[in-house]
């Protein structure tokens, strides 16, 4: 329980970002077979959008 008491707001926000800026960065650098629309990987096609 004191290992838990040591993370504090800040590190776990921190986290999340550095989660979603290299979530982005595969999204721009892989091809769009692994994450893009329809990828294996990282799946970006919204299923309920219309187009």
């Amino acid at each position: 329980m004191d290992l838990l008491q040591q993370i504090t707001f800040d590190q776990i926000g921190l986290s999340f970002l550095t989660v979603f800026a290299i979530r982005e960065a595969m999204i721009f650098a892989l091809p769009d077979t692994i994450a893009g629309p329809g990828g294996w990987l990282i799946d970006t096609e919204c299923p309920d959008c219309e187009y």
